[in-house]
């Protein structure tokens, strides 16, 4: 039986995606009866008393049941540490971007990307057992040599959209609707394409809905993409009607997903998509383009397009928004796909794959 899981974490974040993840991770593993501490490269101020740096472990409390888990999306010298460690590793793949995205952008972060990828392989000749967040992940560790793998979806924080919602900001959004209100969430980064929601936004509104709007939540990972986005917008004559939040915090994120009447996402490179079942649980209809592991998440909660031009979205996203039996039917079919991944769900395949080690 396995007395230790540590987990190793190159930027720890507490409310994003993976590090969401990591904390219910850590949560089943001491359910299970098994220690997990926190080692990350970099967190925030707020994190650092349940974090400790992953310099500082030395093996003291390692014995020969202690497994190291290590948090990939992207490359660090965190990876190159834990290859040279001799505990058993476990691998959790949250996918790496593809470089090619970044180095028109941002050179540095096509770099460190690059370097991530790199690291995978030599990861692979280490790692008794690797987790991937969707079966898209699975095949690219299967490809680069992973002996053995596991599909286990990542966790969501669901409860928090039910804690509380910004009140004064929904009713301050709600109070100026006067058209559709379309919605997407992600960093702003050229692998999500925003520009292309702009694109189709715009047709939107020339077609169809000239008072529509557009909010754009996330923060960035690459200011030239942003700063071009935002000249984009102006180019289009788009001021006032598209809106780049940046970070918010959850009570606002709940606030703009109660207000929005479809969920339109265009990107071509996704691991999973987490703001995907945010976008079920809030009853959003969800249209998005058809690649990576946007298909595998998605299901049939949402209505997935093979063709992401301008005048296709806007077509398919008009339907939605005012035929009201389709944006039902959208709803529902969000409900059923979300059950399965419940955090219950979810749960019983980490709980199943973790007793594989023995």
């Amino acid at each position: 039986m396995v007395d230790a899981i540590h987990q190793f974490v190159p930027s720890f974040v507490p409310r994003d995606a993976i590090g969401t993840h990591t904390r219910a991770l850590r949560a089943l593993l001491h359910d299970m009866g098994i220690e997990s501490d926190l080692y990350v490269g970099e967190t925030r101020e707020a994190a650092r008393g349940e974090t400790r740096p992953y310099l500082s472990y030395a093996g003291a409390r390692s014995g020969p049941r202690t497994w190291l888990l290590y948090q990939l999306s992207t490359g660090s010298k965190m990876a190159e540490y834990l290859l040279a460690r001799p505990e058993p590793k476990l691998v959790d793949y949250h996918n790496i971007t593809p470089p090619s995205f970044f180095f028109p952008w941002e050179a540095h972060v096509g770099v460190e990307l690059d370097h991530g990828r790199q690291q995978i392989p030599l990861l692979s000749g280490c790692t008794d057992l690797a987790f991937a967040d969707s079966a898209y992940n699975e095949d690219e560790l299967i490809e680069v040599g992973f002996p053995k793998t596991v599909v286990a979806p990542i966790f969501v924080d669901y409860e928090s959209f039910d804690q509380g919602v910004d009140t004064r900001l929904l009713n301050s959004l709600l109070s100026a609707k006067r058209g559709a209100h379309w919605l997407f969430v992600g960093r702003v980064a050229p692998n999500k394409c925003q520009h292309e929601v702009v694109k189709a936004f715009a047709a939107y509104r020339s077609l169809y809905d000239a008072e529509a709007r557009l909010t754009l939540v996330g923060g960035s990972s690459s200011h030239a993409y942003k700063t071009a986005i935002e000249q984009y917008v102006e180019a289009l004559g788009l001021e006032g009607a598209v809106t780049l939040t940046g970070n918010i915090g959850q009570q606002a994120l709940a606030a703009h997903f109660q207000a929005a009447d479809v969920f339109v996402c265009l990107s071509e490179h996704e691991g999973f998509c987490v703001p995907l079942l945010e976008a079920m649980h809030n009853r959003l209809p969800v249209v998005a383009y058809d690649a990576t592991a946007v298909p595998e998440t998605l299901g049939d909660g949402g209505l997935l397009l093979t063709d992401k031009s301008p005048v296709n979205v806007a077509a398919v996203v008009h339907r939605v928004v005012s035929d009201a039996s389709v944006r039902d039917a959208l709803v529902g079919a969000g409900q059923e796909r979300l059950a399965f991944f419940s955090t219950e769900r979810v749960r019983e395949r980490w709980v199943d794959a973790l007793k594989s080690l023995g």
